[in-house]
């Protein structure tokens, strides 16, 4: 299914197309034919988002730290997948989770809805809740989850120092977003961590893991989810 989605880039409004595909689990992801770039894996985007940044991010966390509020800051609101997956888990786990998100280029309407990653109306309607949340305001989903979208950059995002548990960076790949990727943001991320905060992403690049090391974080390469043989994990000390 291919849309054609408006994106602000460079201070025009431009046409991109995005096709939705079909993973080898079965769920969505989106496939930016500009950039040649899958927002998930296609060996599966619900598998691969539950294995980096649920088991390895946020069920790691909890054997380090109880606390029944958890703070997350993802680098990449994109289909809204990670965010969904993270609101069930605090439901499960009956813990609060204040979710803040960036999102450059927030894809459309047409496409968030039409993404399959529920299975019952309740959770389409959740979803969807979530999906509809103004932009640059905090709201409270449920007891659970709490959640600010912002539509900026890393770059120009206020990021306040020394607050967030637990960081999502899902950016596009090095070879495909690089400036996301270099050590200034990277500087950037790491001063909005708490001290032993975790840091995880689907990539495990050679720099990557140098550049965590220089600013001080304990980097861990662990397994990948299907399909690639590394990640990283990294904690603050």
């Amino acid at each position: 299914m291919r849309m054609r989605w408006h994106l602000l880039k460079k201070n025009k409004s431009v046409l991109v197309a995005i096709d939705i595909i079909v993973t080898e689990d079965g769920s969505h992801s989106l496939l930016n034919v500009e950039m040649n770039e899958t927002y998930h894996s296609r060996h599966g985007a619900i598998l691969e988002s539950n294995y980096v940044f649920i088991e390895k991010g946020l069920d790691f966390l909890l054997t380090k730290n109880p606390s029944k509020v958890i703070s997350i800051l993802e680098i990449g609101f994109g289909t809204g997948l990670n965010a969904w997956l993270s609101w069930q888990w605090a439901e499960k786990k009956n813990k609060s989770i204040a979710y803040y998100t960036l999102e450059a280029f927030p894809v459309s309407e047409e496409i968030w809805r039409s993404l399959n990653y529920t299975t019952t109306d309740s959770e389409g309607s959740k979803f969807r809740q979530m999906h509809n949340v103004p932009w640059q305001k905090w709201q409270s989903m449920d007891d659970s989850f709490t959640l600010f979208k912002e539509e900026t950059t890393l770059q120009v995002a206020a990021l306040l120092p020394n607050h967030f548990d637990l960081i999502y960076f899902d950016a596009f790949a090095p070879n495909k977003q690089p400036e996301m990727w270099e050590l200034p943001m990277l500087e950037k991320i790491v001063s909005a961590m708490k001290t032993q905060a975790v840091f995880v992403t689907y990539c495990a690049k050679g720099q990557l893991k140098r550049d965590l090391k220089s600013l001080g974080l304990i980097v861990e390469s662990l397994p990948g989810s299907p399909g690639k043989r590394e990640m990283v994990r990294a904690i603050k000390i």
